[in-house]
């Protein structure tokens, strides 16, 4: 049995009528926080007199990691607050790319910190670098606020080991998860000894205010976006398992109701974090695409077993409460910037894009979806997809193996044969990574520009 969700033109409706691309704010964003970070170093610099011998030397390399560490911590924690203009415009994986790069600096800095600090400490105590542990336990039992820091960055180091990705592959999703959200704690408890015994702000106030706003505004971020908007959002919308429904060999789609979901503010590319009010999935969270545009009482999500909580999606029943968190990511209508759009699928990463291929506007002829999967009982949602092609005039591929188990050739000469004017086409790309790097580099080599192809992992 397969779902049917029909509607299309209703849909389109709902997105752009005219082709009016939204540029991304990354590049003034991440201006800013280069500014951040020179702000950070003139403050160190205006409470520096002198640097006189290496004690000082080593004790201000500390004090700057110190600062720079604590900026990146603020930035790291902003970056999990779910901000629509981060979230929307410049993409959920670009933003999470971002913190887990924004994660290892600031775990370096935490370590250089503390190494140059102790190490300061101990060449003024008269001491040697051999007694770099008495020096530590000396600083936590004597400095304020410094018991709170030690446990805070033994939480940054667990964090940091479990987001290793050796570690992260052979760990459960939800376990990784809890113990990310871990960072909250940590980032608390290092926060308070920053004021009590850095310089900095001991001895500049005005520093001091600014800081409590840094740190105050990213924890106002994260209560609304992640706390409050999900609350008002649920209780709006009062959301429910409908039905869940077969697609394919190990692929359901689950029919999701609720009051007015047409007006969440979700468009076709975009995917929620679902949580299933049922025994053993209620402290799983987990992002998932939408499948079909939203309708005024159902949305979609079609999901393929490939852990414990996507496979126990099969045994939901009708009338589960759903909690859900969204609508996140960017790839959607508004990255268009020409008339002609190919949509790549690999797997079930053909979710966003059978819903993109329903939405966006486009003439007879526009619309090209090229969907691999390793055979044709694979190719889940196919009659629909085949039923939007013959509505709209689209083109409809499909690349699978051979009898033989021979991958088909989907290199920059066969995108050329099928598709002569690729290069003038705007690309929309889903599916796992080694699938979306072969065709990224298949894509380039045909003449199709990097900023014309669209992507999003959402492997988070």
């Amino acid at each position: 049995m397969t779902t049917t969700i029909a509607g299309g033109r209703a849909a389109r409706r709902q997105t752009m009528r005219r082709i009016r691309p939204r540029r991304s704010p990354a590049v003034p964003l991440l201006l800013a926080v280069w500014a951040g970070a020179v702000g950070v170093l003139w403050l160190w610099w205006d409470n520096t007199p002198n640097v006189a011998n290496t004690d000082s030397m080593i004790l201000n390399a500390g004090r700057i990691t110190g600062l720079l560490a604590g900026y990146l911590m603020a930035l790291v924690v902003l970056q999990m607050a779910r901000v629509p203009v981060l979230e929307r415009w410049v993409g959920s994986d670009r933003v999470a790319r971002w913190h887990a790069m924004s994660g290892r600096y600031t775990l370096c800095l935490t370590f250089a910190h503390v190494f140059l600090i102790v190490w300061g400490y101990a060449l003024q105590a008269g001491k040697t670098l051999g007694d770099f542990v008495q020096q530590t336990i000396d600083l936590v039992n004597q400095l304020p606020d410094m018991g709170k820091a030690a446990i805070g960055t033994g939480l940054l180091v667990l964090i940091g080991v479990a987001s290793v990705g050796g570690v992260r592959k052979r760990m459960p999703y939800d376990t990784w998860y809890h113990i990310h959200l871990m960072t909250y704690a940590a980032v608390f408890l290092t926060f308070w000894h920053q004021l009590t015994t850095g310089n900095e702000f001991v001895v500049n106030s005005t520093a001091k205010t600014v800081w409590y706003g840094l740190y105050g505004t990213v924890t106002a971020l994260v209560v609304w976006y992640r706390v409050l908007t999900p609350i008002r959002l649920n209780l709006r919308h009062r959301m429910y398992v409908e039905a869940v429904v077969e697609e394919a060999p190990g692929v359901v789609s689950v029919l999701i109701g609720g009051r007015k979901l047409h007006r969440m503010g979700a468009e076709a590319g975009q995917f929620f974090r679902w949580r299933f009010l049922a025994p053993g999935m209620r402290f799983s969270s987990h992002p998932y695409s939408l499948s079909a545009a939203p309708r005024p009482g159902m949305l979609r999500i079609t999901v393929k077993a490939n852990g414990d909580h996507s496979a126990a999606l099969r045994g939901l029943a009708p009338g589960t409460k759903v909690w859900a968190e969204g609508p996140y990511g960017a790839m959607t209508a508004s990255r268009r910037s020409r008339g002609k759009v190919l949509l790549v699928a690999g797997g079930v990463g053909i979710t966003p894009m059978r819903a993109l291929f329903e939405t966006l506007p486009g003439a007879p002829g526009d619309l090209t979806l090229l969907y691999r999967a390793n055979s044709t009982q694979d190719l889940a949602l196919w009659d629909e997809l085949a039923k939007i092609a013959d509505e709209r005039g689209a083109r409809l591929m499909y690349a699978v193996n051979s009898p033989d188990g021979e991958r088909p050739d989907i290199s920059a000469e066969s995108l050329e044969r099928k598709i002569p004017d690729i290069a003038e086409h705007d690309v929309f790309m889903c599916g796992p990574g080694g699938f979306a790097q072969s065709v990224y580099e298949s894509l380039r080599g045909a003449g199709v520009p990097a900023r014309r192809i669209h992507h999003e992992s959402f492997e988070m």
